[in-house]
């Protein structure tokens, strides 16, 4: 079993997003209490390397930053602090105290650049932002296009021997001693409990990212939910190794270690090779997950000892059932994979015994829908259990009775239209529904294609592809078609050893009874690797820009396969040169150059 009968019947029971009662009448209680208690004050809170800090520690540290904001922060303006920070402990440190003062924390995506990276930081108000050697060069080239009242401070007590010295705004650890020493800690308030608390950015993998708006109500709760479901007590520890800016380490690592005392292990960036040794280290029990990181696990070398672990639990998403059913084997832990956003609008059933690859089961008020709002039809399978109607199945997963616990995006009246049409909650995901009631994901709405007028997803070619002995990833996605719409192109990295053979690959393709004609991939290129968010979710919009383009592909193989031909052949110069050449005799160059 991926995870055990008592396991799913616990995580079937655990209350709704957004039902779990408040444990705390704030965080700033939460923290005082957890650093005070005699109890628990001298429990270990946060792990990092080789040191550790108890809750007690923690607390200090939260005051003293604390009190940098109080001292810091234009009351007149929103109290956003914004933290471009690896998992280091100032991070947690950071999200204690705003806690305490009811601020709020902006957590920037360090693999966001120049515009981008500006935009997301002034977009979201922030006065005061905190950073460490490692990505100050990130901020140089846009710091005359930022309004920060409340400063720009470098943390270097954790930087690694490699990283540059402080050179841009004030040194944290000195601003934080000009305030203590002026009499500056925990102000002793009692924020809102519905004050928010982060701003957490979606992950953008085919657009601009949005600002999630969680208040400390919203996080405290989903905390307590988290701590239920995963059976977790003070004397657990979470290992956090995706980046904090991220709502599943948010949410299901430091929110319900905070709700019920237990601690953290952080490490600064997620690394495979070095997962199970900074498990081992922390004792850890449960860790989180998104995107493909379970998969890089396995892509690691199997040794005897790999289930000899502290590990208990896991909980994520995007984990296919063969990657799942591999890791819990391999490394002895029960997974939980289920279907989560940040927005966390939509939840599903999964109580019963769930088919394999299934989300779960239609709640009262979640349905799988048309563009125009109609419930889509029952997904048909052939004896193999291959989908046989993805064309008409699949859906966009919505919630029609409201938003849930989702408290709307933050300065952003467009995507809250397009996420509320018709008074309900439509998630951008699809997905579709066999005869049972069960739910499949399908993939996201902007990761359609159309090809010849017809619309279809594509992670069910995704799935398809995926199934060829010699691919370890895949990604599939839409280039422009010389007259109109898509063509359909797939991003391949192969297991180490394997070869690609053009003739071979294409008799397989049209091997599949599932993969319909208009899904076969036209181009092919072979990556080394795929790019990927700091979540490790595949950049979809990267992957289309780039197409089949060699001034951006680089040294990636491109291979095409026209219509009528039994091989993909290379995509060389020649080639591109026809093709672009069709694509402005169509008058189409604006496609071209996207």
């Amino acid at each position: 079993m991926v995870a055990p009968p008592e396991v799913m019947e616990r995580v079937a029971k655990a209350p709704q997003p957004g039902e779990a009662p408040l444990p705390a009448p704030n965080v700033a209680a939460l923290v005082r209490a957890n650093g005070t208690q005699p109890e628990q004050a001298g429990r270990p809170a946060v792990r990092f390397g080789e040191q550790v800090w108890s809750h007690a520690e923690l607390y200090a540290e939260a005051a003293r930053l604390a009190g940098l904001f109080e001292a810091r922060l234009d009351p007149s303006r929103p109290p956003h602090v914004a933290v471009l920070l690896d998992n280091t402990p100032d991070y947690i440190f950071i999200l204690a105290a705003a806690g305490l003062v009811g601020a709020c924390v902006v957590g920037l995506n360090h693999t966001r650049r120049e515009e981008h990276l500006a935009r997301d930081i002034s977009h979201t108000d922030v006065q005061l932002l905190i950073t460490e050697p490692r990505h100050q060069a990130l901020l140089e080239p846009i710091l005359g296009d930022l309004d920060l009242p409340g400063g720009l401070y470098v943390g270097s007590r954790f930087a690694e021997d490699t990283e540059p010295s402080a050179e841009l705004g004030e040194p944290l650890e000195e601003a934080l001693d000009k305030v203590e020493a002026a009499g500056g800690g925990d102000p002793g308030g009692m924020p809102d409990v519905e004050s928010l608390w982060a701003l957490v950015f979606t992950s953008g993998t085919s657009a601009t990212p949005k600002a999630v708006r969680c208040t400390q109500r919203r996080l405290l709760t989903t905390g307590n939910r988290m701590a239920m479901l995963l059976d977790l007590h003070a004397e657990d520890t979470g290992y956090l190794s995706m980046p904090l800016f991220h709502s599943n380490s948010l949410m299901v690592g430091f929110a319900p270690a905070l709700v019920i005392g237990a601690s953290v292990g952080l490490a600064r960036r997620f690394s495979a090779s070095g997962f199970l040794a900074d498990v081992r280290r922390y004792g850890a029990t449960w860790f989180n997950y998104t995107g493909k990181p379970l998969s890089y696990l396995l892509a690691t070398e199997e040794r005897p000892d790999d289930a000899d672990n502290s590990l208990r639990i896991a909980y994520g998403n995007e984990g296919s059932p063969a990657v799942v059913e591999e890791v819990a084997r391999r490394f002895g832990v029960a997974v939980v994979d289920v279907f989560g956003s940040t927005e966390g609008a939509i939840a599903l059933d999964r109580s019963g015994d769930p088919p394999r690859g299934s989300l779960g089961r239609l709640r009262p008020g979640v349905a799988i829908v048309d563009p125009d709002g109609n419930e889509v039809p029952r997904a048909r399978f052939d004896a193999e259990g291959r989908l046989l109607n993805a064309e008409e199945c699949v859906g966009e997963m919505v919630n029609t009775q409201g938003l849930g616990p989702f408290e709307g995006y933050y300065r952003n009246d467009e995507a809250m239209a397009r996420a509320t049409r018709r008074g309900w909650y439509w998630s951008g995901d699809l997905g579709y529904i066999d005869d049972e009631g069960w739910v499949y994901f399908a993939g996201r709405t902007s990761d359609r294609l159309r090809v010849d007028g017809e619309n279809f997803p594509s992670a069910p070619i995704e799935s398809i592809v995926g199934r060829h002995p010699a691919v370890q990833f895949v990604s599939v996605y839409g280039v422009p078609d010389v007259n109109s719409g898509d063509q359909v192109m797939a991003a391949l990295v192969l297991h180490p050893g394997a070869s690609f053979d053009g003739g071979r690959f294409a008799a397989w393709v049209d091997a599949q009874p599932d993969l319909s004609p208009k899904w076969r991939p036209r181009y092919v290129r072979l990556c080394a690797a795929l790019p990927t968010t700091a979540t490790n979710k595949v950049l979809s919009r990267t992957l289309q820009h780039e197409k089949y383009r060699a001034d951006r592909v680089g040294a990636d193989p491109v291979y095409v396969r026209d219509r009528g031909e039994d091989a993909y052949r290379p995509f060389d110069a020649e080639a591109e040169a026809e093709l672009h050449g069709a694509f402005e005799r169509a008058g189409r160059l604006a496609a071209w150059d996207l």
